[in-house]
């Protein structure tokens, strides 16, 4: 667990990889303005918490809660990046008084489901993982290149990103294991049930080669009331790349928003 800076209480839920340690440019930045609270995914080296089989999803839900007793707060606002952003779905709509705002990053649409690539990881993690691995640059290099328009600060990028792949490496099973707990949710019932100021983040739609923004934005029309904001100049990993516009973003909505979602909880049903 990671509990850094002062002023508003910002959890950070991490991407399909599990590790906070991914999030490092985006913790760093957050926190000049901010408290940013974070932990590893269950079950990852020093996270605070493990997947439990008979909650599965839920696990995550349990975690949440752990995380906020730990750090001695109420009410935050949930800010989750990619696969995090089903994991703070999940949570709003099953903790609605616990939320102030809620920040979706390149979150997958709530309707989303395998395409056979993913299907084939699935069935076999490690197998897959070189190949997985082997791809993922192709995917996420024209956002780097756009994201650092200088070759020396596009290489410096890549060794601090290898670094921490080294230092805090993803687990190709557990990422499997993630993936199939997700599919047990309903998140566009989650949706439904969302009240609390919302807002979904992605990059430029020709630069995200890892979630399609329109699939992000599919969250437009299933969260009633919610906004788009576009990160200029990024793909998927704006987190990593734009960490002071993506701190500037998450930090000023939850800014505007502190006293909003308790009036709402006031509606009746």
């Amino acid at each position: 667990m990671l509990d850094h800076g002062s002023g508003i209480p910002i959890v950070l839920v991490p991407g399909i990889q599990g590790r906070w340690e991914w999030m490092q440019q985006a913790v760093d930045a957050l926190a000049t303005q901010n408290r940013v609270i974070t932990d590893s995914l269950p079950s990852e080296p020093g996270s605070i918490a493990s997947i439990n089989a008979q909650r599965g999803f839920d696990s995550f839900i349990d975690w949440l809660d752990q995380l906020l007793v730990r750090a001695n707060v109420d009410t935050v606002a949930l800010c989750g990046v990619s696969y995090g952003g089903w994991v703070a779905v999940h949570y709003a709509a099953t903790r609605p008084t616990k939320i102030s705002s809620l920040s979706l990053v390149s979150t997958p649409s709530p309707n989303w489901q395998p395409p056979s690539r993913i299907e084939r990881y699935l069935r076999a993690p490690r197998l897959m993982a070189p190949v997985f691995a082997a791809s993922s640059p192709f995917r996420l290099y024209p956002e780097i290149a756009v994201a650092f328009p200088s070759l020396r600060k596009r290489l410096r990028f890549g060794a601090e990103c290898l670094a921490r792949a080294v230092t805090s490496p993803a687990t190709p099973t557990r990422m499997a294991e993630r993936m199939r707990l997700a599919q047990q949710v309903d998140f566009a019932s989650d949706c439904s049930r969302i009240l609390t100021p919302t807002q979904i983040v992605t990059g430029e739609t020709e630069l995200d080669r890892v979630v399609p923004v329109d699939s992000s934005r599919e969250y437009l029309g299933a969260i009633s009331g919610s906004q788009a904001v576009t990160i200029e100049n990024t793909g998927h990993i704006g987190v990593a790349t734009r960490p002071e516009r993506f701190a500037q973003v998450v930090s000023d909505y939850a800014r505007r928003t502190i006293g909003v979602n308790s009036r709402l909880k006031q509606v009746p049903a």
